[in-house]
C-alpha cells in the first residue's frame, strides 16, 4: 500500500513550470502499430519501381489518393530508393518506411509546387515540403527507413547566392522543407531517419498533440554546410513531445516560432507555443539546443530535460527581436550533461532582417520565470546575456528579464563572463559553481 501511495504522489507532482499538471498524454508513448491503421499499400504493387534516378511523384501520390478514397490505410515504402517531389497525405492515410526503404527528395525545385504555406513567421506562397500533411487527425510516419532530402545541390546553390549577394535571405534560394505538418492533431512521427533536408527538416504549424519519438535527424556542417536545416520548428502549436531523438543539424535543433513584425500578435495566422516537452534526447552539432525565435511571439511552459549534448553553440538561446512583441515565460531546463558547448545561456538582441514596417511596437518584451538546474557542462561562455539598453531607439523597443533561477550547476567556462545581476530582476543562484568557484548573490 505504501509503494502505491508513493508512486501516486510522484506521479501527481509532474507539473509544467507554471504549476499546471502535465497531462498523462505526455507519458503514453507506444510505438505506432500499422496493423491497426487499415489496409497496407506497398507502393511497388502500384506501378512504382525501385529506381533512385526515376522521378515518381505522380505514381506515389496516386497510391496515397487510392488509400484515402478506399477509407484510409498505410502507404509503405519498401526496401529500395524512390525519388519524388512533393507528396500530400490525405484523410486516413499514413506513411511507413521499411528498414532499407528510402524516400528521396528531388533536387529540382520545379518538383515542389508553390502553395500557401508558412515560412519564417509569415503566411505566404512558398514551396511545399517533400512530405505534407494538412488538417489531418491521427496521421503517422513510422518505420526504420529514411526520408532523405537530397539537399547537397540546394546547399551549394545557397552558399553561391550568398557569396554573390550577402543580403540574400534564407528564402531567396528556392528550396523545400522535408516534413510539413499543419493544422493537424494527434500526430506521431517515430523511428524514422530524417536526413539531408534542403531547408527546415520538421516544421509543425498550428498543430496539437504531436509526438516525435526515436527519430534520427541529421544534416551536415561539413564539408558543405547545410544552411537553415533546423531539426524541429514548432510554430504556433500546443502539446508537443520530442523524446528519445538524436538531432545534429547546421542550425537550431529545436526552434520555437510563431510570427514576427510590430503587429504580429494581431495576425490570426500567428500564435504562441504552449506545453512543449523535449526529453531524453541526444544532440550533436547545432546552433541552439533550444531556441526561442527568431520569429516567435509567446512561448509558455517549455521543458528541456534529461539530455546529452555535444558541440552545440548554445544550450539555451533567446532571440530578442526589437521589431516584434515577445513573451517567453515558464521555461525549465534541467538534468543536462555536455561538453564543447559555446554558451550556457545566450540572450541578445536579434536584428537580422529587422523591419518595423513603418510602425511602432507597443509594450515591452519579457523573459520571465526561467529555471536552469542540475546541469554539468564544459563551455566557452557561461552567462552571455545582453541588456535591452543595447538596442538603439531607431531599432525598436527593448525587453525586461525577471525571475531567473540557476540551481545545482557545475560549469567549466573558458571565457568566464561574469553575471550582471542588475539586468535581471529577482535572479537567484543556488549552488552554482563556475570553474570550481562557487558563485554567491551580491
Amino acid at each position: 500500500m505504501l509503494s502505491i501511495t508513493l508512486s501516486f504522489t510522484a506521479f501527481a507532482k509532474e507539473v509544467f513550470p507554471d504549476g499546471t499538471s502535465i497531462p498523462d498524454w505526455f507519458r503514453q508513448n507506444k510505438p505506432t502499430d500499422i496493423s491497426k491503421l487499415g489496409k497496407q499499400y506497398h507502393i511497388t504493387d502500384y506501378n512504382v519501381t525501385n529506381d533512385s534516378t526515376l522521378l515518381q511523384t505522380k505514381r506515389i501520390q496516386a497510391v496515397i489518393d487510392k488509400a484515402s478514397e478506399n477509407g484510409g490505410g498505410v502507404v509503405i515504402i519498401p526496401k529500395g530508393t524512390f525519388l519524388s517531389g512533393s507528396l500530400f497525405f490525405k484523410k486516413g492515410t499514413h506513411l511507413y518506411l521499411e528498414e532499407g526503404g528510402k524516400l528521396k527528395g528531388s533536387d529540382d525545385i520545379s518538383n515542389f509546387p508553390l502553395v500557401m504555406t508558412r515560412m519564417e513567421g509569415q503566411t505566404l506562397k512558398y514551396f511545399a515540403a517533400l512530405v505534407n500533411a494538412d488538417g489531418l487527425d491521427g496521421f503517422t510516419i513510422s518505420g526504420k527507413g529514411t526520408i532523405d532530402g537530397n539537399g547537397l545541390r540546394y546547399w551549394k546553390s545557397f552558399w553561391l547566392r550568398r557569396a554573390f549577394n550577402p543580403n540574400a535571405t534564407n528564402m531567396d534560394e528556392m528550396r523545400p522543407r522535408l516534413i510539413y505538418i499543419s493544422n493537424c492533431k494527434n500526430v506521431q512521427l517515430s523511428g524514422v531517419k530524417f536526413i539531408n533536408s534542403p531547408f527546415w527538416t520538421t516544421h509543425l504549424y498550428k498543430s496539437e498533440n504531436v509526438k516525435l519519438l526515436d527519430l534520427y535527424i541529421h544534416s551536415p556542417k561539413e564539408p558543405v554546410k547545410a544552411p537553415s536545416t533546423d531539426a524541429v520548428d514548432i510554430d504556433a502549436c500546443k502539446n508537443i513531445l520530442i523524446k528519445n531523438c538524436y538531432m545534429s543539424v547546421n542550425d537550431d535543433a529545436v526552434a520555437l516560432k510563431g510570427g514576427k513584425g510590430p503587429r504580429a500578435d494581431k495576425d490570426p495566422n500567428n500564435g504562441g507555443n504552449y506545453n512543449i516537452i523535449i526529453e531524453d534526447c541526444t544532440y550533436g552539432f547545432c546552433h541552439g539546443a533550444l531556441t526561442f525565435g527568431s520569429e516567435s511571439l509567446h512561448d509558455r511552459n517549455i521543458i528541456l530535460r534529461r539530455i546529452k549534448i555535444n558541440q552545440a553553440e548554445r544550450l539555451l538561446w533567446f532571440k530578442m527581436r526589437p521589431d516584434t512583441p515577445q513573451i517567453y515565460e515558464y521555461v525549465l531546463v534541467e538534468d543536462i550533461t555536455g561538453h564543447d558547448i559555446g554558451n550556457f545561456i545566450f540572450i541578445q538582441p536579434w536584428t537580422q532582417f529587422f523591419d518595423l514596417k513603418g510602425e511602432q511596437v507597443s509594450g515591452t518584451s519579457v523573459i520571465r520565470h526561467i529555471t536552469m538546474r542540475n546541469i554539468e557542462l564544459d563551455c566557452e561562455n557561461f552567462f552571455n546575456v545582453g541588456a535591452a539598453k543595447e538596442i538603439k531607439p531607431s531599432q525598436g523597443f527593448g525587453y525586461k528579464m525577471s525571475d531567473f533561477t540557476f540551481e545545482n550547476i557545475d560549469v567549466t567556462a573558458k571565457n568566464y563572463l561574469e553575471i550582471d545581476a542588475s539586468i535581471i530582476e529577482n535572479l537567484k543562484l543556488k549552488n552554482v559553481t563556475v570553474n570550481k568557484k562557487k558563485l554567491f548573490q551580491k
